[in-house]
Parts: C-alpha cells; structure tokens; sequence
C-alpha cells in the first residue's frame, strides 16, 4: 500500500497546466524561476480563458456533451501556454522577480 505523501502528491514533477509545478525547488537557478513563472502565467491564463468561454454557446446538432467540454478545456489550456510563451501579459515577469528576490532574502 502507498505511503500518504505517494497519495497526496500525484502531480509533483509534471508540468502540465493545473497538475502542479514542473520543479519545487529553484532555488539559486534563475532559470528554473523563469521557467515556474511562465508556467504560472499560463495557469493564470488558462482560467482566465476557460472562464471568458463559458458563456460561448455550442451548436445543437454537431456541438455540446461531455467531449466538447473536455476539449474546450484542453484547449483553453493550450491558449494559455501559447500566450505566456508569446509574452504573456507581465504575469511572469514579475513573479519570477519575487521569486528571485525571495531566494535573496532567504540566503544565509
């Protein structure tokens, strides 16, 4: 039987949208700061999308039902990545100046 934390955290190590940050530790590498801030952005992104799509109507005949749902959201969050890799809107810049400035004030 699994221990608790192989239950509690299923998602650490991908870098999926929504399932998690690709690394927890980035301390002292800029890059991996960069690379969680962009991820962050597109998570950001991503709900923002999925919530400006909720109110788009579908098609009766050819539209609705569980597998528009599922790919709007797949989707949504491939918009979400698209966009942060393009530039973003400032999200990334930012956190990934806190977060920098965070491992600064944490050195010994």
């Amino acid at each position: 039987m699994a221990g608790p934390s192989a239950i509690a955290t299923p998602g650490i190590g991908t870098s999926a949208v929504g399932r998690g940050p690709s690394s927890l530790n980035v301390h002292g590498d800029p890059k991996a700061a960069q690379k969680a801030a962009k991820e962050f952005e597109a998570m950001f992104l991503s709900q923002m999308f999925g919530h400006m799509f909720e109110g788009i109507k579908t098609d009766g005949l050819f539209g609705g039902g569980n597998a528009e749902k599922i790919y709007r959201s797949l989707l949504v969050d491939e918009y979400g990545k698209a966009m942060a890799n393009a530039g973003g809107i400032g999200i990334a810049d930012q956190v990934m100046k806190e977060i920098l400035r965070n491992q600064e004030a944490s050195k010994p």
